[in-house]
């Protein structure tokens, strides 16, 4: 007694793929010519040693508070943070994008 197995293509079409056709590939276009590299602002320069001083965690966390509370709450502990980041915010003091941490858009 032998049964004949049947095919998978007993059951299913046979579907076959169009071949595709090979594309001439075209030259990329030239890259745009490069401006010189801007010389960030000033405001650019603050906002990263900003930055810096929210990342730096010898001087405890920046969360919930001020830059200057921070700075002033490391300097009370004897951390010694640096004086030109307290000269910097106290010139800038009604920025609000100077006064709190990179951190205070989140909430606690």
């Amino acid at each position: 007694m032998t049964t004949k197995r049947g095919l998978i293509t007993d059951s299913f079409k046979v579907v076959k793929k169009a071949r595709r056709v090979k594309r001439e590939k075209r030259p990329s276009p030239p890259p745009p010519p490069q401006q010189e590299a801007e010389t960030p602002t000033v405001r650019e320069e603050e906002m990263q040693r900003l930055r810096q001083f929210d990342l730096d965690w010898r001087f405890g966390p920046c969360t919930g508070i001020s830059r200057l509370q921070r700075w002033e709450r490391a300097k009370l502990n004897g951390l010694s943070p640096p004086k030109e980041i307290r000269d910097l915010l106290l010139q800038t003091h009604t920025d609000p994008e100077y006064n709190w941490s990179l951190w205070s858009d989140y909430p606690l």
